[in-house]
């Protein structure tokens, strides 16, 4: 089975506008990114972008960018049409990788790709124990709600999504890492379904998965990358990057 590495970006994130191209050791983020998915060797790696600033930063530092619509309003969306660009007949396996986590672990991102490859499944991704307790009250970590056990080696169906649990039992709850590997038919049919209640409300694109009976599997990460969204989070991590 093969498999093809997407990873969408653009500039005009609301919190922290031009975030791609901000450096840590003198490489922008995408492209330590795109760095970590090239390193995992599972397939070919693009990254997708609206921004020809991107493409340009990209391919200066020796990697393969596409220049996508700026319409779109996910970036799922976006990987589908840069998979359509590509005219790549071959691909079994579409792997959204977020564009602002530059400390993704590359063995979770190995992980989850032979993960989907033993199962068969429709979409996997990933997720991680969640360290401190202020994380389960904290809007912007996502969460998800696993059906059994969860060990390195199970792969087991998420039950629901959430940002907010404080009323909910906490048992079998995990940090949501935003990185998505798609059966590819299962990435042509959700990308045709209209977003649902569910997932506006909760700004969370897996649940109209969810609401349309698609199975989403789970891989135990071995740790929660940073993500960079806001600036405190970017001097976070450009500090224990460059310590590295």
């Amino acid at each position: 089975m093969k498999t093809l590495v997407i990873i969408p970006s653009r500039m005009s994130a609301t919190r922290l506008p031009g975030k791609p191209l901000l450096k840590i050791n003198g490489k922008s983020i995408i492209s330590h990114v795109f760095k970590r998915a090239e390193s995992a060797e599972i397939g070919e790696v693009v990254v997708a972008t609206e921004d020809i600033e991107i493409v340009n930063d990209i391919k200066n530092n020796g990697g393969n960018a596409i220049l996508t619509s700026k319409n779109h309003k996910t970036g799922t969306d976006r990987i589908f049409e840069a998979l359509n660009l590509l005219n790549k007949k071959d691909i079994d396996l579409v792997m959204n990788v977020q564009g602002d986590e530059p400390d993704i672990d590359i063995e979770d991102i190995k992980n989850l790709d032979i993960k989907m490859k033993q199962n068969s499944s429709s979409i996997g991704t990933l997720a991680a124990k969640i360290e401190k307790e202020e994380m389960y009250k904290n809007e912007n970590v996502v969460k998800v709600k696993i059906k059994e056990e969860f060990d390195k080696n199970s792969f087991p169906l998420a039950k629901n999504f959430m940002r907010n649990i404080e009323a909910e039992n906490k048992t079998q709850i995990f940090h949501h890492i935003g990185i998505y590997c798609y059966e590819i038919q299962t990435l042509k049919k959700f990308v045709k379904l209209n977003q649902t209640q569910n997932e506006l409300k909760n700004r969370l694109e897996q649940l109209r998965a969810m609401d349309n009976n698609i199975n989403i599997n789970v891989a135990l990460a071995n740790r929660s990358p940073i993500g960079v969204d806001t600036m405190e989070d970017y001097l976070a991590i450009k500090k224990i990057m460059e310590y590295k």
